[in-house]
């Protein structure tokens, strides 16, 4: 399975940029795709994910930093997951990686980083003030 992130770039404060998340590999069952983000200097953290069950639910969970801004939303048919983020501010500056664990049932905050099954090549987004 290779996940394809894109939609990164420079965009100055305040403004808007979508980034996505292509999985080469359709499943139906349960999976979490999650988004995290590392800038330099610091620790890869949690952005946001959505978990779906295969039976048509799914959930979405962002982290608080990004809540109200950051919304992720999924397209089943094209094996995509997408971040939206609004609002971007500086310290949003980061490279932007997604990852995929399938099978799991469970909160995806309970995942650490090395559980992943996959990860995206990263997407870069700069913000500017």
């Amino acid at each position: 399975v290779q996940l394809q992130a894109s939609g990164g770039g420079l965009v100055q404060a305040g403004d808007s940029l979508r980034l996505s998340c292509a999985a080469s590999r359709r499943t139906r069952s349960n999976y979490v795709m999650t988004w995290f983000r590392q800038a330099p200097g610091k620790e890869r953290e949690f952005v946001g994910g959505i978990s779906w069950s295969g039976g048509g639910t799914y959930l979405a969970d962002s982290a608080d930093s990004v809540k109200g801004r950051f919304t992720i939303s999924r397209d089943n048919a094209k094996n995509t997951v997408y971040l939206q983020m609004n609002s971007l501010k500086p310290e949003d500056t980061a490279t932007y990686y997604c990852a995929v664990k399938y099978g799991y049932i469970g909160s995806m905050r309970d995942l650490k980083s090395y559980e992943y099954d996959y990860w995206g090549q990263g997407t870069q987004v700069t913000v500017s003030s």
